[in-house]
């Protein structure tokens, strides 16, 4: 099977494989990447939680557990133009710098060998983990504990004050939702340092992985118009157009799936 592939076969075992299937991203981007020395990294780094974790109940160890990674070094990558490695597992081991995400899929997995109960929260720009029923969230960029306030407070930083705190904001990430956000950053961060292939290969993960959205299918849409495949691109467009319930998107998407070559040939 091909990395592709064998990320699809981590996601689809029961329970899904999650970080077993963010290293086949990896490896997808870096034929280098050898994930069998990456597990044996975090065979190590469970070792180490283990004898350093204090003797307390399995569901208070999920902070202990994220600050013993914070002082192994593990932080956010704090970067004006961060560079894909910000959100590759394979790096974020490595250099123990990386996005949010990537440090909870890290501290999730430590977790789930050790038995410590700890679930992802797909907070919006700043992923979140936290104890199953607690009434708090944990940074995993060293296990700060955030209420509702502190999670407002981070949304108004991140957003404006136009974006109020929601219930579905700190819903418990699935499997599907994490990896479809590991690869929409990937796809953002490959795009912006001028990688419009290793975009490409992580738009279309994207929509591999589930059901996609308007925006999913407007980002591979002008990846394709960049790498001038109007045919492609009028696909993507379609699709957007069909689940946008934006009026005004809608009027533009038309007026602009005009311009493109109808699917009969070029006219």
């Amino acid at each position: 099977m091909n990395p592709r592939q064998q990320c699809l076969e981590c996601f689809h075992r029961t329970p899904p494989a999650t970080f077993e299937a963010a290293l086949w991203i990896a490896v997808e981007h870096d034929a280098q990447v050898d994930p069998r020395q990456i597990l044996e990294r975090v065979d190590q780094l469970q070792r180490q939680a283990s004898a350093a974790l204090p003797t307390l109940p399995a569901g208070e160890l999920a902070q202990p557990l994220l600050r013993h990674m914070a002082s192994l070094g593990f932080q956010q990558e704090d970067m004006a133009q961060p560079k894909p490695a910000a959100a590759l597992l394979d790096k974020i081991v490595e250099r123990r710098r990386g996005q949010p995400l990537g440090l909870a899929m890290i501290a999730l997995e430590l977790a789930r060998r050790l038995e410590i109960p700890l679930e992802g929260v797909n907070f919006p720009g700043h992923f979140l983990v936290r104890v199953p029923g607690a009434d708090h969230s944990l940074d995993p960029c060293g296990g700060r504990r955030l209420y509702p306030k502190d999670c407002r407070e981070l949304l108004l930083r991140q957003f404006g004050p136009d974006m109020p705190l929601k219930a579905e904001h700190l819903r418990t990430a699935t499997p599907q939702a994490m990896l479809q956000r590991l690869s929409r950053n990937l796809r953002h961060l490959h795009h912006i340092n001028e990688d419009l292939i290793a975009s490409l290969k992580d738009a279309n993960r994207v929509l591999e992985l589930g059901q996609a959205n308007t925006s999913d299918y407007l980002a591979r849409a002008s990846l394709y118009q960049t790498l001038e495949c109007p045919q492609a691109e009028r696909y993507d467009l379609e699709h957007a157009l069909l689940l946008s319930e934006d009026p005004v998107q809608r009027i533009r998407l038309a007026q602009r799936l005009v311009t493109l070559p109808s699917r009969g040939g070029i006219h």
